[in-house]
C-alpha cells in the first residue's frame, strides 16, 4: 500500500505526463477535445511546447512536413510567397486550430506569428500512428480539413467576385461566424492582425483596407473600439456580404 508522501509523488508523475495536455485553454478548442483525461499522457508524450514571437516562422513553405502543430495561444498567418517576392495570405490561425494538415511529403505553405504564439509541435509519423488509438482525433481532423476547403471555397469567390467593401466585410463576418463556432462572442471582432494583412488576404491594398474601414464606419456598419474590437452590424454586412449569410 502506498504512503501518502509516495502517492502524493504519484500525482506529480502523472500531472507531469499529462502536461500542457491537462491545463491547456484551448483543449476544449481543438481536435485534442477527442481524447478523454484517461489517455492525455500518450497525447502529452507526443507534443513540445514552442513559443514564437510575432514575426517568428513556424513553418517554411518546402520545408520537409515532418510537424503538425495545434495552436493554442495567439494568431498566425498562412501563406505563400508569390514569384515576384510578394505574399498571399491564405489564411489566419487562432487557438484551436490545427496547422501543417499536409497529404504532401513537404510543407505546401508558410506559417507566421502574427502576435505572441504558443502550439503543440507533434511529430507527424507518431501523432498518424496514435490516430488508429483514437478515432476521433481523425474524424475532428477531416472535419477541419472540409472546413478548409469550404473556406477556401469561399475565398476563390471573395477575390474573384467581390468589391472592396464586399470583401472587407465578407472578412469580418467571417471572424465572427468562427468565433460562434467556438463557442466565443461573435460581436465584437478582435483583429490581431493589421491593415496590411488583411489586404494580402482579401488582395487589396493597405490604403484600399484602410478607405475601406473608414467608409464602413461612415455608414454605421462597424464602429472601431479598445484593443483593436469592431462591433459589427451583422444583418446590414450579411446583406452588403452576400454569400457569407
Amino acid at each position: 500500500m502506498l504512503q501518502p508522501e509516495q502517492k502524493q509523488a504519484a500525482r506529480a508523475i502523472v500531472e507531469r505526463l499529462t502536461e500542457p495536455c491537462a491545463h491547456c485553454d484551448a483543449r476544449h478548442l481543438s481536435v485534442c477535445q477527442a481524447v478523454e483525461d484517461p489517455y492525455l499522457e500518450q497525447l502529452a508524450a507526443l507534443v513540445t511546447t514552442i513559443e514564437l514571437a510575432p514575426h517568428d516562422t513556424m513553418v517554411t513553405e518546402g520545408d520537409p512536413a515532418g510537424h503538425y502543430f495545434n495552436i493554442t495561444y495567439g494568431t498566425v498567418k498562412i501563406y505563400k510567397l508569390l514569384p515576384d517576392g510578394r505574399q498571399q495570405i491564405i489564411g489566419f490561425s487562432f487557438a484551436g486550430d490545427f496547422v501543417g494538415l499536409s497529404v504532401r511529403e513537404n510543407y505546401a505553405y508558410s506559417v507566421e506569428a502574427l502576435t505572441p504564439a504558443r502550439a503543440c509541435r507533434f511529430d507527424r509519423k507518431r501523432l498518424e500512428g496514435l490516430l488508429t488509438k483514437f478515432p476521433k482525433i481523425e474524424h475532428q481532423l477531416r472535419s477541419q480539413t472540409s472546413d478548409e476547403l469550404a473556406i477556401a471555397q469561399d475565398q476563390m469567390l471573395l477575390l474573384g467576385r467581390k468589391t472592396a467593401k464586399e470583401r472587407v466585410a465578407s472578412f469580418l463576418l467571417q471572424l465572427s461566424h468562427r468565433a460562434k463556432r467556438l463557442g466565443q462572442p461573435a460581436n465584437p471582432v478582435v483583429l490581431t492582425m493589421g491593415r496590411a494583412d488583411i489586404g494580402d488576404y482579401l488582395g487589396l491594398t493597405i490604403e484600399t483596407v484602410s478607405r475601406t474601414f473608414t467608409k464602413l464606419r461612415a455608414e454605421k456598419l462597424i464602429a472601431l473600439g479598445a484593443n483593436n474590437t469592431v462591433h459589427l452590424e451583422l444583418n446590414a454586412l450579411s446583406e452588403l456580404s452576400g454569400a457569407w449569410n
